[in-house]
């Protein structure tokens, strides 16, 4: 197959087949019929009817798989550029996803504490091919949450890449690419799991409780 033709078809972790996924894609792009212009549409529906929850994640495969993010309704980043980039199959859209190795200077101390660290491995992102060339969309923070924090939100024009500011609105640090690792055409669950097993080994335990928005805002009106 061609790059094209791998990045359309439906995977066991990008189900793009899955009904609810087709279903869900298809309410959002309503009648629109342009690539870009559905992509952006997708974007946004993901960006900001799914939560993100750090402290949801279960290192288990079915977990990753982007019709349970559709149906929890919640995801962090790897799982809601997974469902991004299904549901942009399912629309024709040819998607992947991208990862890179971040330092978030702004996670919740309760975070930062349970992680023994700053720096997220295998951050997730989706790329879409639009006019014949690939473009980086981040769905990770929802609006809320962004407001919460005093992130600037990632907007997406399906024209330029989508990545993390590295400052927040009101000029202090906040996201840091340190290592690129490329892209995928599919979910790399057993490379993620071997990677969180050596560096967050907690998160094969137990998923954490908490709100994280509400941490975010409780933080930030300190």
């Amino acid at each position: 197959m061609s790059e094209s033709e791998t990045c359309l078809a439906p995977t066991d972790l990008i189900d793009a087949d899955n009904p609810a996924i087709a279903a869900f894609a298809r309410r959002v792009v309503g009648d629109e019929t342009d690539p870009k212009a559905k992509a952006i549409r997708l974007y946004y529906a993901v960006r900001d009817e799914f939560r993100y929850d750090p402290y949801g994640v279960v290192m288990d495969r079915d977990h990753f798989r982007a019709s349970a993010c559709l149906e929890r309704g919640a995801g962090f980043c790897i799982t809601k550029a997974g469902l991004l980039a299904a549901a942009a199959r399912a629309e024709g859209i040819p998607a992947r996803l991208g990862f890179a190795d971040v330092r978030n200077h702004l996670s919740t101390a309760r975070m930062r504490e349970t992680m023994g660290t700053d720096l997220f491995y295998y951050h997730g992102y989706t790329e879409l091919k639009l006019g014949g060339r690939w473009v980086k969309a981040t769905p990770a923070f929802n609006l809320e949450l962004c407001e919460k924090f005093g992130v600037l939100p990632l907007e997406f024009d399906g024209e330029t890449d989508s990545i993390f500011h590295p400052l927040t609105a009101d000029g202090k640090k906040h996201m840091e690419y340190v290592h690129e690792r490329g892209h995928r055409d599919d979910m790399p669950f057993e490379e993620i799991s071997a990677k969180f097993r050596e560096i967050y080994p907690y998160m094969f335990d137990k998923a954490i409780e908490g709100d994280f928005t509400a941490e975010a805002a409780a933080e930030s009106a300190a």
